[in-house]
């Protein structure tokens, strides 16, 4: 039965849509996997390649990971204009890959968890100021957490310290070691098989723990200890090397911490809501983070502390502040040179290896199939 018989007027023929063309199909294809892969990018996961030693042995250079950006809570993009695919420069022109015209505040959304003790975090790097790059568009840097905001962290011994607590030292931790050997040297196709690594630069070989047990086993090996800095002894790390604070108060030089590489501390990492005295001690150690990172205009006048105009001797915190350190402790630039890692500098967290490529090995070698799809711990 015809239930439209109460319509008088002649139903309009219906429009035939236009085919579209194959390159029509072929740009809106295109356009959108660009909008796709941008949104699982920025929201959800992301390919990372180490590029350098400074994690060995638990990830190695060459090794290829995913990056969970919704553990954490996904950071909104800050320099929101960018070229899809390209994180701060264009690839073969070397120009921006990014307009800094326009820059939106921090804002995280709500993620399963928060950093622990123990992650390992990829982040922007925060000493990353001689090109002016805003934050999110600064070079992406990867290291274990070693301490969260509000927890005081010491490196004694080379062995670092948490609330007074030693922490649990990585699987796949380097150290370096001086040994000697009587008579010949060791078989290169033993130190090959321990995995000892004399990096570029460095005097003393690196190896884990375990390789280190071995060696030191051998009849032919003597005087073997770990290669560290002793106590007392001065080097440029953070406050006093790395990035140097941009003002001295009271005094005209730093004040000497005796901190190095493996003594190192104590020191508190600052946390949102926390309230630091500042004096001559603490004010190179959290300066920066009070004028670069929260953004605040900072001034010392005849040993008085301005903080936006106003004399003071505290500061209360408005970011939480991580402390991040590679497990290969003798060849990572880490916290140890730079600081504290702002919360709104952390990218995310690695969760496996997909690939991982030897570019010293031969060519049937290179790929490193028992480390595909291996968990990061």
């Amino acid at each position: 039965m015809n239930w439209k018989f109460w319509n008088k007027k002649k139903a309009a023929p219906k429009k035939v849509k236009k085919k579209k063309s194959k390159t029509r199909e072929w740009v809106d294809a295109i356009v959108f996997a660009v909008i796709a892969a941008t949104l699982i990018r920025t929201f959800f996961i992301e390919a990372y390649v180490i590029p350098t030693p400074s994690m060995e042995r638990s990830l190695l250079v060459g090794d290829f990971l995913f990056v969970s950006k919704i553990n954490y809570g996904a950071r909104t993009p800050m320099t929101p204009i960018a070229f899809p695919f390209a994180h701060h420069t264009m690839p073969l022109f070397g120009t921006k890959a990014y307009w800094d015209g326009w820059e939106l505040p921090y804002y995280r959304l709500p993620g399963l968890q928060s950093i622990k003790r123990g992650d390992v975090v990829v982040f922007n790097y925060p000493a990353d100021t001689i090109n002016n790059r805003p934050v999110d568009k600064r070079e992406n840097y990867i290291k274990r957490c070693q301490g969260i905001s509000g927890d005081t962290l010491s490196v004694v011994k080379a062995q670092v310290y948490v609330n007074g607590k030693a922490a649990p030292n990585p699987p796949g931790e380097e150290m370096e070691y001086s040994y000697q050997t009587t008579g010949e040297g060791l078989n290169p196709e033993i130190l090959d098989e321990l995995h000892v690594t004399t990096y570029e630069g460095h005097e003393y070989p690196a190896m884990t723990q375990e390789s280190a047990n071995t060696m030191k086993s051998y009849s032919n090996v003597k005087n073997f200890m770990p290669a560290e800095t002793p106590k007392g002894v001065s080097e440029d790390v953070f406050p006093r090397g790395g990035v140097s604070p941009i003002h001295v108060m009271l005094t005209k030089t730093l004040p000497d911490y005796h901190w190095n590489v493996d003594n190192y501390g104590p020191i508190i990492i600052p946390k949102k809501g926390w309230t630091v005295k500042l004096d001559s001690l603490t004010f190179p150690i959290y300066e920066r983070a009070i004028e670069v990172y929260e953004n605040n205009k900072l001034e010392v006048k005849s040993g008085q502390i301005f903080i936006n105009g106003k004399q003071t001797d505290t500061y209360t915190f408005k970011m939480n502040y991580y402390w991040m350190m590679g497990d290969n402790r003798h060849d990572s630039e880490d916290s140890r040179y730079w600081g504290f890692v702002p919360e709104d500098h952390i990218v995310g967290k690695a969760l496996f290896i997909w690939m991982s490529w030897d570019d010293n090995a031969s060519f049937f070698g290179k790929i490193r199939w028992s480390r595909l799809l291996n968990g990061i711990h």
